[in-house]
C-alpha cells in the first residue's frame, strides 16, 4: 500500500469546544513521511505541533497537545477522521488553540478531506504489525486495552458506566470502509453531573446540545431544567423517554459505545503509523488511550530498530576473518572481542561475536552467573566501529582508532555464553577530520541487547 495524501487544501470552520472561539482549520497536502501536523497561524513564526502522543500535556475532556509553549487542544476527532480515510500526510493550519468540535463527531471533518480527494504517494506505508498481544489495565477503573496480532486493522470497544440509562454497549469496527458511515458521524457525549462540572470549571465554553449528546443521569425538576437551558443559551431543554437531554435523535443506539471507537483512533493516531493488529478496548478513556498508545509506540520503535537487523549465514564467507581483523586492529586476546565481519560499506559495518563459556572474563565476572560485561560490549562495539573508520584510510594497519565519547548507552537484555552476537554500526555524520561518529546496535536473535552513540578519532599510529 502507498502512502497518500489530499489532492488539494481545504478548509472547516467552527467553535472551539472549551474556548468558545471561532476557528478555521485548513487542511494541506503534505510530502511522504510528513505524517500529521499541526501549524499554528495565530501565533508569531507560525510554530508547528507534530501530533505525536509523547506531545500530549493533558487528557481532561480532550487531548492536547504541546511544544514548547504552543498548544492545540480537542485534536482526537480530526485525527481519527484522518485515520478513517487512511491518510498518511497532511499538514493542519489552525487560527486558534483548538480544534473546532463542529457537531461533536468527525462526520464534517470526513466529509471536507472527501472532498478535498486522495492521492497515492510514490512511498510505501509504514505500519506498526502487532506481533505479540499488549496490554494496558488500569486496576482502578477497570480500563483495559488489549492489541492481538491480526494481518489488518480491527477494533471493539465496550462500554460500561454503571448507568441504567446508558446501559452496557460495545461497537466494532472491522474494515476501514465501515468508518465514513458507520463511525465518523457518532457524537461526543456527556453525563448531566460532568456537565455541571465542568460549567464549573468554566469549560465547554464552546458547548451546545448541537455537539454533544447529554445523558441525564438523575431526576431533574423545572426549575434545574430552566437553568440548564440558560447555561446553553436555549429558550428550554427537556428530558426525552430515553433519558437524553432534548429531543436529539441519536444516529445510532450504541451511538456513545461508536463515539468511543472514534477517540480510541483519533489518539492511538498519535503513534504516527498505521496499525496492523485486531484492538480491543474497555472502558476506554483519552487518558487510557494515551498511556496504551505511548507503549504501542515503545513496542514500534523496537520494531523499526529490528527491521534493520543484519541476515547472517554462518555458511557464508565472512570479508575478515580473525586473521584479517588482527591486521587491521592493535587489539590480541584476550582483548580482541570480534571474530568475523559480515558486512562493510561506506556508511555501516556488521560484526560478529560468538560467545562462549571459556571467555576469560567469565572466570571473575559473575563466574556463577556468566554475563558478559556490558563495558567489554561497548568495547567490542568500538572494534566493530573501528574496521569502519580504517577501512577509509590507505594502509588501516598504521592507524588506530580511540574513543572521544559514548552516548545515551543502553543494556537491555544478558549476553550469556552461546549467544551469537550482531554488532552494526552506522555512521551518523560523514567522516571530517578523522572524527568518527556512530550509531551502534548489538542483537541477539531478535533481541536487541545494547545501544550506544559512540564518538572516536582515527589517529596515525606512531
Amino acid at each position: 500500500m502507498k502512502q497518500s495524501t489530499i489532492q488539494k487544501s481545504v478548509s472547516v470552520s467552527g467553535i472551539g469546544l472549551h474556548t468558545g472561539e471561532q476557528v478555521t482549520l485548513t487542511f494541506q497536502p503534505a510530502p511522504i513521511n510528513h505524517g500529521y501536523k499541526f501549524k499554528r497561524l495565530d501565533l508569531e513564526g507560525h510554530p508547528v505541533v507534530n501530533a505525536d502522543v509523547n506531545r500530549v500535556v493533558s487528557t481532561q475532556r480532550g487531548t492536547t497537545l504541546q511544544n514548547g509553549e504552543v498548544q492545540v487542544s480537542t485534536v482526537e476527532h480530526v485525527l481519527s477522521a484522518l485515520r478513517g480515510l487512511q491518510l498518511d500526510n497532511v499538514l493542519l493550519e489552525l487560527d486558534g488553540p483548538e480544534v473546532p468540535i463542529m457537531d461533536g463527531s468527525a462526520a464534517l471533518f470526513v466529509k471536507a478531506l472527501q472532498n478535498a480527494g486522495q492521492e497515492d504517494q510514490d512511498a510505501d506505508k509504514e505500519f506498526f504489525e502487532v506481533e505479540t498481544p499488549i496490554r494496558y489495565f488500569d486496576e482502578e477503573t477497570g480500563t483495559e486495552l488489549l492489541a492481538l496480532p491480526s494481518d489488518h486493522f480491527e477494533l471493539t470497544t465496550m462500554i460500561d458506566f454503571n448507568s441504567p440509562t446508558l446501559g452496557q454497549q460495545y461497537a466494532s469496527l472491522h474494515d476501514w470502509n465501515e468508518y465514513a458511515e458507520g463511525i465518523a458521524p457518532c457524537r461526543t457525549f456527556v453525563f448531566l453531573h460532568e456537565l455541571e462540572q465542568l460549567f464549573n470549571l468554566n469549560l465547554i465554553k464552546g458547548g451546545d446540545l448541537d455537539n454533544a449528546i447529554v445523558i441525564v443521569d438523575r431526576i431533574m425538576n423545572q426549575d434545574e431544567l430552566d437553568e440548564l437551558a440558560r447555561k446553553l443559551g436555549k429558550p428550554s431543554v427537556k428530558v426525552n423517554k430515553e433519558g437524553i437531554l432534548n429531543t436529539l435523535q441519536l444516529h445510532f443506539s450504541n451511538e456513545p459505545a461508536r463515539h468511543k471507537l472514534l477517540d480510541v483512533i483519533g489518539d492511538m493516531a498519535l503513534l504516527g503509523k498505521p496499525i496492523k493488529g485486531k484492538i480491543v478496548a474497555t472502558k476506554p478513556g483519552h487518558k487510557a488511550n494515551i498511556e496504551f498508545t505511548k507503549i504501542l509506540k515503545k513496542y514500534y520503535l523496537e520494531q523499526r530498530k529490528l527491521k534493520g537487523k543484519p541476515k547472517y549465514d554462518p555458511d557464508q564467507e565472512p570479508l575478515f576473518d580473525s586473521v584479517k581483523i588482527a591486521k587491521w586492529l592493535p587489539h590480541r586476546f584476550p582483548f580482541l572481542l570480534i571474530d568475523k565481519i559480515i558486512e562493510l560499506s561506506e556508511t555501516h559495518v556488521v560484526g560478529i561475536k560468538n560467545v562462549t563459556f571459556n571467555e576469560n572474563f567469565f572466570q571473575g565476572h559473575f563466574p556463577n552467573n556468566p554475563v558478559m560485561p556490558g563495558v567489554l560490549i561497548i568495547e567490542a562495539m568500538a572494534q566493530t566501529g573501528g574496521i569502519l573508520a580504517l577501512s577509509t584510510v590507505s594502509d588501516p594497519g598504521n592507524w588506530d582508532t580511540y574513543f572521544m565519547k559514548i552516548e545515551n548507552a543502553k543494556f537491555k537484555h544478558f549476553v550469556i555464553p552461546g549467544d551469537t552476537v550482531l554488532f552494526k554500526m552506522e555512521l551518523l555524520a560523514p567522516i571530517r577530520r578523522g572524527i568518527v561518529q556512530m550509531q551502534a546496535t548489538a542483537y541477539v536473535g531478535n533481541k536487541i541487547v545494547s545501544e550506544a552513540e559512540l564518538t572516536a578519532q582515527i589517529v596515525k599510529r606512531s
